[in-house]
């Protein structure tokens, strides 16, 4: 999922488009708490906790709300706000099986205010972001939804607990 700079959409934010590189830097988003509260690193996700996801390069959270997706007319999903400061509607749920959001295990994520679930599907782009995938929101559960990590940094839990010391990120 990248966010693209190129297009806005109907509500005139940045669009978030998908793509199949599996390596595409441009397809990095940095998990971080909900909108107010601080998620401190290396704390594994629990399956049901509400995230945002901020994009590494924009700054800008992934975000949704009642407009409608210019291809596929299902819900629109954008990138909103400035350098991670946004608001609540860039909170979505984290819906897993497990206890913890595992990387190597599918995910689904839940937009937390209008409940609509992240997809992509096949509509594309044309110019200028051609061959891109629309990512909006929809209100069933399917293959569309679905969402593995592909690569990243990850911080185990126990690398935190090994620490004698705390310090925040500066």
């Amino acid at each position: 999922m990248e966010a693209s700079a190129a297009a806005e959409i109907g509500s005139g934010q940045q669009s978030v488009t998908g793509v199949s590189a599996v390596d595409d830097s441009n397809s990095y988003w940095r998990v971080r708490g909900k909108t107010s509260m601080v998620c401190e690193r290396g704390t594994p996700v629990q399956c049901g906790q509400s995230i945002r996801l901020t994009h590494i390069n924009t700054g800008r959270n992934l975000h949704s709300h009642h407009f409608t997706s210019p291809l596929s007319g299902n819900q629109e999903v954008s990138a909103f706000g400035e350098d991670g400061e946004g608001d609540y509607l860039d909170d979505w749920t984290v819906l897993c099986s497990g206890t913890y959001w595992v990387r190597d295990g599918e995910v689904r994520f839940k937009h937390s205010s209008t409940d609509m679930l992240l997809s992509v599907t096949g509509e594309q782009y044309g110019r200028p972001i051609h061959g891109q995938k629309e990512v909006h929101g929809m209100s069933y559960s399917n293959q569309n939804n679905n969402w593995k990590v592909m690569e990243g940094i990850f911080m185990k839990p126990s690398e935190l607990l090994k620490t004698d010391s705390y310090h925040a990120e500066l």
